[in-house]
């Protein structure tokens, strides 16, 4: 969205720089703006830009009030393990569309890392707060505030098999170069990581004799998805009569 306004600025300052390009067609970039800087020539410009179609940004009627959408789809492959809650990614696939990718190894790059911010979200990033469920905190105080108890991302968590593509002849007349937003999108794509997380543990509790409904809250850490697949240890834990309907809350 900057990069019109951004573009509306260069071409100011080249315009400027027009004679001196046509004067000294041999300089370099240095040697080009050095001069314009002696000749006192202003090398600042201030850009702006709107979009043409946008009037208002209305969010309460259903009409776009953006110059374009940023999408894209995700398949992930979990293998859980049912006796410690550990976790692998056996395979991720995404798809995005980014319009007209300019540096396609940058935005690959940016999925990757937004998609494993969200698998860090929906899987590790829990917060505990003092309350009622957790006494032994001081009311309102944060313990999962610091690398001792806030779990991040490693290697590990890193899909086995990560594979990225880029939506091909998907022009955006909107934005510069026909280029789309790159960054968070691919945040709310690691939602797939969690659904295969729950399919896995249902898996687990149908091969078990239990095929009721359960909830499975974000983020699916190692303890919670330890705790829904039931099995003598959970029982003993939580008691024969509710086992089949524990909710676990993830911090014990």
């Amino acid at each position: 969205l900057y990069g019109n306004a951004t573009k509306h600025a260069c071409q100011q300052i080249n315009e400027r720089l027009k004679p001196l390009r046509e004067e000294f067609p041999e300089y370099n970039w240095f040697e080009l703006i050095s001069t314009a800087y002696y000749r006192r020539i202003h090398l600042s410009a201030e850009g702006f830009y709107k979009t043409s179609h946008v009037e208002d940004v209305d969010f309460a009627n259903n009409f776009a009030s953006y110059p374009y959408f940023t999408t894209g789809c995700a398949c992930s492959e979990v293998e859980i393990d049912s006796l410690t809650g550990d976790f692998h990614i056996l395979r991720t696939d995404i798809l995005m569309d980014f319009g007209l990718s300019m540096n396609p190894n940058i935005d690959i790059g940016q999925i990757e890392g937004a998609f494993m911010q969200g698998v860090d979200m929906v899987t590790m990033e829990e917060l505990i707060w003092g309350d009622e469920k957790h006494k032994w905190l001081e009311p309102g105080c944060l313990f999962t505030q610091g690398p001792g108890t806030y779990k991040i991302p490693s290697f590990n968590d890193v899909p086995i098999d990560f594979r990225i593509s880029l939506f091909k002849n998907a022009p955006n007349p909107f934005a510069i170069f026909s280029s789309k937003g790159v960054g968070e999108p691919a945040i709310t794509l690691s939602t797939t990581v969690l659904f295969a997380i729950k399919k896995a543990i249902d898996s687990y509790r149908r091969d078990n004799g239990l095929n009721e409904f359960f909830v499975l809250n974000s983020p699916a850490t190692c303890e919670k998805i330890c705790m829904a697949c039931v099995d003598n240890f959970t029982k003993e834990a939580v008691g024969e009569e509710k086992y089949e309907h524990f909710q676990p809350n993830g911090s014990y």
